[in-house]
């Protein structure tokens, strides 16, 4: 177990930093990040972690935030406008700001969702999900450490929390002050350790959470929403869930009465805990027939496509394709022919639901793809929705949002 307490403290000296007028102008307008390049003068000496004061050209205090020296995002800020105390109290009233924006979730029969939400939430580079009562952070920024301790307390303090397992991103697992602390990736740092996946409940449906080794913190916890849109309008539907990853637009159309899933994935550890969370709802789905692939999404929509088969809804919820601005066309290119091999997979009257998660490429944009996708096929469709994030997953600032997706029925 480790001991909170050996937590580096928040170091005394703060940083003074001057910006761009550009960088000042967007702090202003409640962009969380400071670049590198953004930075005319800042002591680079000073340790990760440190609270970075940002002074305008008047030399007064403009906001102040996270110092990151050897990070491309140089200040992550917490706060802009009037000069405030970064403490305990401050993290505690972050973090009870964060849970209240969820309490509607209660009232839902889940147990699974995301209490902290990066920037979004006030926390630049940190995630925390709950599932039932485990609760998993997932740091980002070697800046956290000096800030971590009060943050699990009052996370630590939520009702029904039991245990909190610490997860890092490989540039922060690496880094050589997360070797110094002695911390790893899936280590628990409260309560009991994991001996298994983690179950918990969303919209009253039972899945498996891998909490020290599986994806993100252990689930995809951002398209509940959507999964609980395709159960409304699955009833005694064929259903194709490309992408399918631990099952969950499958778990859900089976509960909706689908009378039959095809699940694909690259992954076969993906795809055999899609499997256990069928098994986990026996009750809700026991009628469906389901069958799975292991393989290439694209190529085996295109089999399905030259072997004739049709679905009443399909389902396309891949990964990121564009992590950079750069990469935003090669994604258009990607989602484009994931459209077009969908469209051709649909039946007369059924539906398409595709999703992107990629913050460069707009709703808008994907919107564009798929009706260009329908037009190059030779079909009409109307809009059925077009959606994005949930409410545990809030955005603050433009880059934030990167869950987009749309319906179509054709």
């Amino acid at each position: 177990m480790f001991d909170l307490d050996s937590f580096p403290a928040v170091p005394e000296r703060r940083v003074a930093v001057r910006v761009t007028k550009d960088a000042l102008r967007q702090i202003r307008g409640g962009h969380p990040w400071v670049y590198a390049d953004s930075v005319t003068s800042g002591d680079t000496s000073a340790p990760a972690g440190s609270l970075a004061v940002v002074f305008d050209d008047n030399r007064a205090f403009a906001a102040i935030g996270l110092w990151d020296p050897d990070s491309p995002i140089r200040v992550r800020i917490l706060h802009a406008g009037k000069p405030l105390t970064i403490d305990d109290r401050y993290w505690a009233g972050v973090v009870d700001a964060a849970v209240a924006t969820r309490q509607p979730l209660r009232g839902t029969n889940t147990t699974g969702y995301r209490v902290l939400f990066g920037e979004n939430d006030g926390v630049g580079a940190l995630i925390a999900d709950r599932y039932a009562d485990t609760l998993v952070i997932k740091v980002y920024s070697v800046a956290w450490y000096p800030h971590l301790r009060p943050v699990i307390a009052e996370l630590a303090a939520m009702q029904g929390v039991d245990r909190i397992v610490l997860r890092l991103s490989r540039n922060v697992a690496e880094a050589p002050q997360t070797v110094a602390l002695g911390l790893v990736d899936g280590m628990v740092l409260l309560g009991p350790e994991v001996t298994g996946p983690v179950l918990f409940l969303e919209n009253g449906l039972t899945f498996e959470a891998d909490v020290l080794h599986g994806q993100k913190t252990g689930h995809f916890l951002d398209q509940r929403d959507n999964r609980q849109w395709i159960r409304s309008v699955a009833d005694d539907a064929s259903v194709l869930d490309v992408f399918s990853c631990t099952g969950g637009f499958s778990v859900y159309a089976a509960a909706g009465g689908a009378r039959f899933v095809h699940a694909v994935d690259i992954s076969a550890p993906a795809i055999a805990t899609a499997k256990r969370n069928l098994e986990h709802n026996t009750e809700q789905v026991g009628h469906v027939g389901f069958t799975s692939t292991v393989g290439d999404a694209f190529e085996v929509m295109a089999a399905q496509r030259d072997a004739n088969e049709r679905y009443d809804i399909v389902v396309i919820d891949p990964p990121s394709f564009a992590r950079r601005a750069s990469e935003k066309d090669r994604a258009i290119r990607a989602y484009r022919k994931l459209s077009e091999l969908g469209v051709g997979l649909v039946k007369p009257g059924g539906r398409l639901l595709q999703a992107s998660c990629s913050a460069h490429v707009s709703a808008n944009d994907l919107a564009g793809v798929v009706r260009a996708a329908v037009q190059s096929q030779e079909r009409t469709a109307n809009d059925e929705r077009i959606t994005g994030h949930a409410l545990d997953h809030p955005v603050s600032f433009r880059q934030g949002q990167y869950l987009s997706a749309i319906s179509l029925l054709l």
